[in-house]
């Protein structure tokens, strides 16, 4: 029986692949998509999330989590985003059916500007992760290590390759695997590394530096940051592609990464925190004593992983131009769309890489990325269409409720917006232009 179900849920994928561009009312999508659609299985979307959501940004999580809130804060902080994170990606899930249409797209729901600049922020400190561990592997070997620009420029052009050869989230199926693999053995030997520095740290400093102003803004960068380290501002992208029933197989999917998943990147986060204190730096693999062969292995691994992981991350802004200029009623691997998808991917990566590498600051990317755009699409957005899809129809408290989240998340917004702009401003006085941090 669940052999028949796979089979007919394959069949009723829609994507450019097999040439099929199947009318909205047959298959109950707003609108046609060039990537594949309704075809994977929550597993493969739960894997997905795990890896994805324990690429190497995590190993910047102790700085920028808890070095500004301290123990107690940081902890609970870490407790309730946490739980709300879920909750709100949980109620989200819901609403992929709406009035008997299947909404595949934020920008379906909501317009593309938030959106797209929220993937472009993450895509931009995906290439400055890969630039810094190819530097730490260089620096392993040379004492006058080549600039920072050089490894983004690398970074950019490989991730280039993989989305051209690789152009759809549910193609990254095969890729899974090895990810797997690559993400559990760095973590694995980077804990090992870690805790063995920190029983030998003696000398550790928890204490919260700088004036009360200081102080208030980076709490609430930190919070910016522990919304980036649970969710990625795409469920509607990434459930469009499960197989039917998407909002059961969806909500499986949040189970799996919301235990396992954030069992490890708040476990790296709260250990490399312990060990170092608050000198804990923003790039984890730097801190750690060796041996050498231990650091290469740990960068090249996480090098290797992000290639796989920031994929998901960039695969709407693929499907909204390959849907809007490859040829629909062809294949997607004829030699037109081939060398359109060509010049779409190598626009997109070239730009993202020239500004990362004029503003090289990870810290600046994760909380303006968790600000100005991931805490209204996480927490705002959910609510909006609630009140808007049954806010006629549910209880006063329900509204009352769901109008407490906008307003409050809101003024968060607008409040971690701030200090993320003051974060970039300052930085920017700090180092320059193309700074080789």
């Amino acid at each position: 029986m669940e052999g028949e179900d796979m089979t007919t849920n394959n069949k009723e994928a829609l994507s450019i692949e097999q040439g099929q561009l199947k009318g909205d009312q047959d298959h109950e999508f707003s609108l046609p998509s060039a990537h594949t659609i309704g075809h994977d299985s929550w597993q493969q979307v739960g894997l997905m999330l795990v890896t994805s959501f324990n690429c190497g940004y995590i190993l910047s999580f102790s700085n920028l989590m808890l070095v500004p809130l301290g123990w107690t804060w940081g902890i609970i902080c870490l407790l309730v985003v946490g739980f709300y994170t879920a909750y709100a990606n949980w109620l989200l899930a819901a609403f992929h059916f709406i009035n008997g249409q299947r909404f595949i797209r934020y920008r379906d729901l909501m317009g593309i500007f938030c959106l797209f600049l929220t993937l472009l922020l993450g895509n931009m400190g995906f290439i400055l992760l890969g630039g810094r561990a190819l530097k730490e592997i260089n620096s392993e070997f040379s004492d006058s290590p080549l600039r920072l620009q050089y490894f983004i420029v690398v970074t950019g052009a490989t991730y280039f390759i993989y989305s051209f050869l690789i152009p759809t989230m549910s193609a990254m199926r095969r890729w899974l695997g090895p990810s797997t693999v690559l993400t559990f053995a760095y973590i694995v030997i980077l804990l090992v590394v870690v805790v063995k520095d920190g029983k030998a740290n003696t000398k550790r400093d928890y204490a919260i530096h700088g004036n009360k102003a200081d102080r208030v803004l980076n709490a609430f960068g930190a919070i910016s940051a522990i919304i980036v380290c649970n969710t990625s501002g795409l469920l509607l992208e990434i459930q469009s592609t499960l197989r039917k029933p998407a909002v059961s197989n969806m909500r499986k999917a949040l189970y799996m990464q919301f235990s396992v998943g954030l069992v490890f990147y708040y476990g790296v986060s709260m250990v490399g925190y312990w060990a170092y204190g608050s000198t804990v730096s923003e790039y984890l693999p730097e801190e750690l004593s060796g041996p050498n062969s231990v650091k290469v292995l740990i960068n090249a691994a996480v090098f290797l992983q992000s290639i796989v992981s920031q994929h998901m991350f960039a695969a709407p802004i693929h499907e909204t131009l390959d849907t809007k200029f490859l040829k629909l009623e062809t294949g997607m691997n004829t030699k037109e769309n081939l060398k359109r998808r060509f010049y779409m991917r190598a626009l997109l990566f070239s730009v993202n890489s020239f500004v990362t590498a004029a503003f090289p600051f990870m810290g600046d990317f994760v909380n303006l990325f968790g600000s100005f755009t991931l805490v209204p699409l996480t927490f705002v957005f959910p609510s909006m269409i609630f009140i808007k899809v049954k806010g006629k129809t549910a209880r006063l408290e329900k509204n009352l409720w769901h109008w407490f989240n906008i307003v409050i998340f809101s003024l968060l917004a607008v409040v971690t917006t701030i200090s993320a702009v003051r974060l970039i401003v300052n930085n920017v006085q700090k180092y320059h232009f193309f700074a080789d941090t």
